[in-house]
């Protein structure tokens, strides 16, 4: 008798969900850069009422203040290393935090994007371990130095400084990050370092702006830069991790200086040359090569018979 074979095609509509997912998972890691990016441009709008130190901290405390609400994390059954995670986590997010916007306060959103950047880029270069990835880092390094010729009409010293210290401050938090995410469950720890980061930032903040704080209009406008530039992107990053690869969504995180040249072109009226626009993109594409570089895989050792 003869063996029956099931031609039958398989539909797809599996597939094509999964396709649909990480579209739709693609579409929340873009909008979460526009809302990120965006957000700062209108913080820096700010500065004239409140200064940087005045606007990171309302950015960070009303964050704070909102994701405590919505979280409720669970404060007790936390070891001391636990804790001192997150205090890590959180001096590390105030540190990013404040830095950046000391350093747009200098220099133009695309190029503090296009330095700040050059933290993750580090970090994968250095993750990697090949040969390979080397030459990202060396094409991030001619959009830097391309960047610094310019790319801009003035590109302030203290600003550039800054943005490099809120690129190690972002390699930082990246590692905290991660760690933190695996002691503790949802967002209980975000909601946590923002506390500490907020803490860390608000006597700066009240030294620096005193009553301006308290202005109805800077207050408003703060609420919205938090709601922009931390609650809204987190959370959308969150949602969007679960649906996509961590490398896609690593790719994606790479286009930031350019979503961050574009809000600081619309918002702040900060025109790009062809050099600061090829600059940039090559920070880009070296971000993009970078991630897309595989690690180098150890090999177990081999134990004797």
């Amino acid at each position: 008798m003869p063996e029956t074979v099931d031609t039958t095609v398989t539909p797809e509509p599996a597939a094509r969900t999964v396709a649909k997912g990480r579209a739709g998972a693609a579409a929340l890691v873009v909008a979460s850069a526009l809302s990120l990016q965006f957000g700062a441009a209108v913080a820096a709008l700010l500065f004239p009422r409140a200064g940087a130190l005045g606007v990171v901290t309302l950015r960070l405390t009303l964050a704070a203040l909102v994701l405590m609400v919505v979280c409720r994390p669970r404060l007790r059954g936390h070891s001391r290393a636990d804790w001192g995670l997150v205090v890590a986590f959180g001096l590390a997010l105030g540190g990013m935090n404040t830095l950046f916007y000391q350093a747009i306060e200098r220099i133009p959103l695309g190029a503090a994007v296009t330095l700040e950047v050059l933290g993750p880029l580090v970090l994968s270069v250095v993750a990697s371990r090949r040969a390979a990835a080397w030459l990202w880092a060396a094409l991030a390094l001619g959009g830097v130095l391309l960047l610094g010729r310019g790319g801009f009409d003035e590109l302030n010293a203290a600003g550039v400084a800054y943005a490099l210290g809120a690129a190690a401050m972002w390699a930082a938090y990246i590692l905290l990050s991660a760690r933190t995410g695996r002691r503790f469950p949802r967002t209980d720890g975000l909601a946590l370092a923002l506390v500490v980061a907020a803490a860390m930032t608000l006597p700066l903040g009240v030294l620096s702006a005193g009553p301006a704080l308290l202005d109805p209009v800077t207050l408003g406008l703060g609420a919205v830069v938090a709601l922009m530039s931390s609650v809204l992107p987190y959370s959308l990053e969150l949602a969007s991790l679960r649906r996509l690869p961590a490398a896609t969504f690593a790719v994606l995180m790479s286009l930031e200086p350019a979503v961050a040249a574009l809000a600081g072109l619309l918002v702040l009226g900060q025109p790009l040359s062809l050099v600061a626009a090829a600059a940039i993109l090559l920070v880009v594409a070296a971000s993009i090569g970078a991630v897309l570089t595989p690690p180098v895989r150890r090999t177990p050792p081999v134990t004797a018979p």
